[in-house]
């Protein structure tokens, strides 16, 4: 078991695992209101790797990335579109799994809606309003962020920028315009709202996460992670609520990862700069996506684009290429098995997947280079055991045989149809393309066929 040291947002220190007990994982999940971007994605699989490489170290890690079911935005693009907001959510919902399910990564351990955490979510704001950090104002409730001497100690922001947000309609109804919303009461044109003793109505965004955090992992737990965009208010917010609550730190550690931003500005469902991640997967392929969204560390920001999709795909296929020709099987030799070593040790150095992947290179640049060099032996075996831990294994299961001739012909089809613009013919004809167990994608070099996942 190696030790693992992770950043910590709130210390700015690398702070260390521990050893001994369950690893608790909380990642926030997506508002559930329209499909995912390939942004929103980022921390489901930063956190769903990280787990991963936790319990192949023998950590035992237990992974939650909730769902926000019930919110705002929720409720105005149901309005949009004329239909009710719970079967918005549920579409958007079952829209987010079958998505994220395309990566190839597996299922979170525990994935909580907030709709069925209701319950837990009403009684922690009650302890709330019985101890004295929150009240009731017009059938909302408000946390009281002056009787939580710690606000703050997250973000480290002063005082005067601690703006939440919430517009002005709840400006009238705060004691003081630092609060924010533990509960609100039903508003006109609101189809959905649960019964509480503050009258019928819904969470707020915050609290919501508190409950499930707590309903899966207990308090305190490992590691809260999340977008960097939710430090203040989201997280800040939480660690109030949460602490004041039950009178125990949250988390031990925060972990934040960094936006994908098009030019300067992150990719925002609300500045309308999105790429969805289906729409991601469908032109590169599930595991270009992986690939491109592990490049950069994942506290730094990583910038969208056309070209770093295409490096992904090409740096995949010089993987797959090489596992073709240097199948697993063999025991791996000293060197090969050392560049194994590093490359967990990049992981286990604050999840540092960049220089991992150097790693997996240098391994490929080394075993064609000296082919018949004994200490190079299995390299194959060794870098199919990198692979899997950063949720590209897959590279090495792909046979060596090629699209047949009714596929390609197909595929010349398709590409006539797409240069006469017949949308529709293409599509088709790429379904017939899945069906036939290829999957087509489309780079500056043109289309090609690989096998679906």
């Amino acid at each position: 078991m190696r030790e693992v040291r992770i950043k910590d947002t709130m210390s700015g220190e690398l702070l260390t695992l521990p050893v001994e007990g369950e690893i608790g994982i909380y990642a926030c999940g997506p508002t559930v209101y329209s499909r995912i971007h390939i942004g929103n994605a980022r921390p489901f699989v930063v956190f769903s790797l990280l787990a991963r490489f936790l319990k192949s170290e023998g950590y035992p890690a237990k992974l939650a990335i909730n769902v926000t079911d019930v919110n705002d935005k929720i409720y105005t693009a149901a309005a949009e579109r004329g239909i009710p907001s719970s079967e918005l959510a549920a579409e958007m919902t079952a829209a987010y799994f079958e998505d994220t399910g395309r990566l190839g990564l597996g299922r979170p351990d525990a994935e909580p809606l907030a709709t069925e955490t209701i319950g837990p979510i009403v009684d922690l704001i009650a302890t709330l309003v019985d101890e004295g950090h929150a009240y009731e104002s017009g059938g909302d409730v408000y946390f009281s962020v002056r009787s939580f001497d710690a606000y703050g100690k997250l973000s480290h922001r002063p005082t005067e920028e601690m703006e939440q947000g919430e517009g002005d309609d709840a400006g009238s109804l705060k004691r003081d315009p630092l609060d924010f919303a533990l509960w609100k009461t039903k508003k006109e044109g609101e189809d959905t709202a649960w019964d509480s003793p503050w009258g019928p109505g819904r969470p707020g965004w915050h609290i919501e996460c508190s409950a499930m955090a707590e309903a899966e992992l207990g308090q305190p737990f490992t590691i809260h992670g999340g977008g960097s965009d939710l430090v203040f208010p989201h997280h800040e917010n939480e660690i109030a609520q949460s602490e004041a609550a039950r009178g125990k730190e949250l988390a031990r550690i925060w972990m934040h990862n960094g936006m994908i931003e098009t030019g300067s500005e992150k990719m925002s469902k609300s500045i309308g700069n999105i790429f969805q991640l289906s729409e991601a997967i469908d032109r590169f392929g599930a595991e270009a996506v992986v690939a491109y969204l592990i490049s950069g560390h994942y506290r730094q920001p990583l910038a969208f684009g056309e070209g770093p999709l295409e490096q992904a795909v090409a740096g995949n296929e010089r993987l797959r290429n090489f596992l073709r020709e240097n199948p697993p099987g063999d025991e791996a030799g000293t060197e090969a098995a050392a560049a194994a070593d590093r490359f967990r040790d990049a992981l286990a150095d604050d999840f540092n997947t960049p220089r991992a992947m150097r790693e997996a290179f240098d391994l490929v640049r080394a075993a064609n280079q000296r082919p018949d060099e004994p200490a190079l032996t299995g390299a194959g075996t060794a870098l199919a055991g990198m692979l899997d831990l950063v949720g590209l294994g897959s590279l090495a299961e792909r046979g060596e045989e090629g699209p047949d001739a009714a596929a390609l012909e197909l595929l010349a089809a398709r590409n006539q149809a797409r240069e006469s613009k017949d949308w529709g013919r293409a599509d088709e004809i790429r379904d017939q393309l899945a069906e036939l167990g290829w999957e087509v994608r489309d780079g500056a070099e043109g289309a090609r066929l690989v096998p679906r996942d």
